[in-house]
């Protein structure tokens, strides 16, 4: 989830923490937070509320998934003291404005956001029939209403939830005044990578590389990635355009030396086994700072804690006050 605003030109976004994060994580959202840094006022928040949604019966690994999250954030670039950086469960606006917010939202807008269905039948083998997971996008309404913004660049799967905030906006608008900013969508092109057996590189699907892996782990894995089906000679001629490698080389190789596999591949001129090689030593050459920065975070965990505890700090000045304005329009605050 990403969240922008104009007026103040401020950006929010959010990742459930997951553990050490993949390339794809990286290239779909990660990269572009590092950008951001130097044109919005930037806070990137650690979901873990959200995660529970899903993966409540067994919170024990949470606080592993949430430092390694974080230490892959900070080894990409994101740079503290150019961006706020908290974990949402240290900033209890989020969780008190959802209960305000979840008075007024009714049941029916919930059951219809398209991917609550979706996720029923993704994860049909665990027991997510709760309120909690059918509340998800009130809460995800309040991440958004919380830092006052009024632009939220989403992929086309997120607008629902865009509409389904826009909505309750209105709502409480309508009951208690003009108070809270009604969010518009700005649709962003969202980064998917294949990963290594050609699928969309996933966790689920265990076809990751990892931002934090070995060098001699990521050539390993790319040697067996599967490439062109059609292709199943060294003579035989190459269509780059349905090969994953190829895909991948297009991210992380020189312009120049792309356009020269794309010929090389059509005309059989390289083979498989040396193109794999070449994307080996492109993505390696990437990650090679990250790992670098990753392995003196890991060291001081000590200096992560202390990001998220001040990031939450400054966060929750934001939060508290929408939350004074949103308890003043419902008359919580007063006496009389």
């Amino acid at each position: 989830m990403s969240v922008a605003t104009t007026m103040k030109d401020r950006v929010l976004s959010g990742m459930q923490p997951s553990g050490a994060l993949h390339i794809g994580n990286w290239m779909g959202a990660l990269d572009n937070w590092v950008k951001m840094q130097d044109i919005y006022d930037s806070y990137f928040m650690v979901a873990d509320f959200h995660s529970l949604t899903t993966g409540y019966h067994d919170t024990r690994q949470l606080p592993s998934m949430v430092f390694n999250m974080v230490v892959d954030w900070l080894a990409a670039g994101l740079d503290p003291q150019r961006s706020i950086i908290f974990r949402q469960s240290m900033v209890p606006q989020h969780a008190e404005l959802h209960l305000l917010l979840s008075m007024i939202t009714p049941l029916g807008w919930l059951e219809r956001v398209p991917s609550y269905k979706e996720k029923l039948k993704e994860l049909a083998q665990r027991d997510i029939h709760t309120y909690g997971f059918l509340g998800y996008p009130v809460l995800m309404s309040s991440d958004i209403i919380l830092y006052r913004a009024n632009k939220v660049p989403v992929g086309q799967d997120q607008v629902p939830h865009v509409e389904l905030t826009r909505e309750i906006v209105r709502r409480f608008n309508t009951l208690y005044g003009d108070v809270l900013v009604e969010p518009e969508a700005v649709l962003t092109e969202a980064r998917v990578l294949p990963g290594l057996d050609g699928k969309k590189m996933s966790k689920s699907y265990g076809n990751t590389l990892a931002l934090g892996e070995p060098a001699d782990s990521i050539t390993k894995k790319i040697r067996v990635m599967v490439t062109d089906p059609a292709r199943v000679k060294r003579s035989d001629p190459g269509h780059p355009e349905v090969c994953p490698v190829f895909s991948l080389h297009k991210v992380f190789s020189e312009q120049q030396t792309v356009e020269e596999i794309d010929q090389a591949c059509r005309n059989a001129t390289i083979g498989c086994v040396d193109c794999k090689a070449l994307l080996a030593g492109s993505i390696n050459t990437r990650l090679d700072p990250i790992r670098e920065r990753r392995t003196q975070w890991e060291a001081h965990p000590e200096q992560v804690e202390e990001i998220l505890q001040e990031g939450a700090k400054s966060a929750q000045k934001l939060a508290q006050a929408t939350m004074d304005e949103v308890k003043d329009a419902m008359h919580l605050n007063a006496l009389q």
